[in-house]
């Protein structure tokens, strides 16, 4: 039997290709969706599969499926490929996609994350699920459709669109996501994308009440709040309204300091604005550099001990004031860490802002591919930290960077299917790599070895 064994330079990246194969991922995706193109030599699905393996191999753009695949033979055949579609024809699939497409790749995700994903099975009689939403500006060229001038975070009066996500903290897992024009900013998107997460994790009454949406100023409108309370929502939310924030900071009778933060105060709002269900209010003020006082209000319903154990501090039915105050705060600002650095994570790492098409409808298809291979990551990750629990530091760009290009040879039988992967022992991550993927390829009769190369 004719056998042959090609170097890859990501030879680790194609065990990852038989994991995705082995758990029918892929097999979900190009099942749900339709795109209406001729197929040549390529069907839409293999492109699309390309322009996937793409955002795995840490592409920047389309145009880097010519340099970093192509010449891979061995990283086509792990994903299942016989070959690799030219840029221009996995760009024009792209442009082929419609709304359509975009939904049958949304519910295609959905039933992805219902088997793989740790946050659709939470366990909401024992604590309380954490989502955190956010909008961040993707800077778009002027023929782009709807990229309009909006909030672009270090981009001053550009055009781009917005990308809306809700994410599961507790599992650092993409729970919806959904892009928007430019001038979309959170208080016009936040109602959609809850329902949308809603949705995907299949949210009854009862799990809701055992739900957190934590949200910044962006989402805190007065509908917005009383939308999430009526809706039975735990939330912890910054308050929109400056003005309002102002007059309320000022009924505050006693001020305590932020022992993380020097220059800022925090204190009870003594009068809290009335919403639709009871709340507490804290406010926080530090000065302006003209030295006034700068308020902001979080607006919550959490019980103390929840507040405790989101701000991961330890709870006292002896708590004082001060660290019950320090709590909330810390509970909020941890968002930070949360979907702000996973949104950061997707740039630096999967470059979800890098791969600009001019319709909107191929722009979210480049979107929700990225998501699945966010997801995708995390749960790579998840099996190596038991292994090796330095992993669990790792971000996207050193899984993508270091994880996904670890050197070494692929063996293949004549009919292209993978007998073995022997990675290069000397690569630092090669031993727990192979220690923790060996006994998953086993079970398909793949070997997964070590060696010199």
């Amino acid at each position: 039997m004719k056998q042959y064994n090609p170097y890859s330079s990501r030879a680790s990246l194609g065990a990852i290709g038989l994991y995705l194969r082995k758990q029918k991922i892929w097999d979900a995706v190009a099942a749900q969706v339709k795109i209406r193109q001729k197929t040549i030599r390529h069907s839409p699905m293999d492109k699309m599969c390309d322009a996937f393996m793409n955002i795995l191999a840490g592409g920047q753009g389309i145009v880097e499926v010519n340099t970093r695949l192509r010449s891979d033979r061995a990283l086509q055949r792990a994903f299942g490929r016989s070959g690799c579609a030219d840029q221009s024809g996995v760009s024009h699939t792209l442009n082929a996609c419609d709304e359509q497409n975009v939904e049958q790749l949304r519910q295609a995700l959905q039933g992805i994350y219902h088997q793989n994903g740790k946050g659709y099975g939470h366990p909401y009689q024992r604590c309380p699920q954490v989502l955190d939403v956010d909008l961040s500006g993707m800077v778009a060229g002027v023929q782009a459709e709807e990229a309009t001038k909006g909030y672009m975070a270090g981009h001053k009066n550009r055009r781009g669109r917005q990308l809306g996500r809700v994410y599961a903290t507790n599992y650092e897992e993409i729970v919806f996501e959904k892009l928007y024009p430019g001038t979309i900013q959170l208080e016009r998107s936040l109602q959609e994308l809850v329902m949308g997460a809603e949705k995907v994790l299949e949210l009854i009454q009862e799990q809701r009440r055992q739900t957190i949406v934590r949200v910044d100023g962006g989402g805190g409108r007065d509908a917005d709040i009383n939308w999430l309370l009526e809706r039975d929502y735990l939330i912890l939310v910054k308050v929109k309204n400056w003005k309002r924030s102002e007059k309320l900071g000022k009924t505050v009778m006693e001020w305590y300091g932020d022992p993380k933060v020097p220059d800022r105060e925090m204190g009870w709002v003594e009068t809290p604005h009335e919403y639709s269900c009871t709340t507490r209010q804290l406010a926080l003020r530090w000065r302006k550099e003209d030295g006034q006082w700068h308020y902001r209000i979080l607006v919550f319903n959490l019980p103390d001990r929840m507040l405790f154990d989101l701000a991961r501090h330890p709870f006292s039915d002896q708590s004082r004031p001060r660290e019950l105050l320090a709590a909330i705060v810390d509970a909020y600002d941890l968002r930070g860490g949360g979907v702000e650095t996973s949104i950061k994570g997707s740039k630096s790492g999967l470059h979800v802002h890098k791969r600009n098409k001019r319709r909107f409808a191929a722009q979210e298809m480049l979107v929700l591919l990225g998501q699945l291979a966010f997801n995708l990551i995390r749960w790579v990750q998840d099996l190596l930290v038991k292994s090796s629990p330095a992993f669990s530091h790792y971000g996207m760009l050193r899984m993508v960077r270091d994880v996904f290009h670890i050197p070494g040879k692929l063996m293949f039988d004549a009919q292209g299917q993978v007998l073995s992967i022997t990675l290069c022992r000397g690569h630092p991550l090669a031993r727990v790599f192979a220690d923790t993927f060996q006994p998953i390829l086993a079970a398909n009769d793949m070997l997964l070895i070590l060696r010199q190369i």
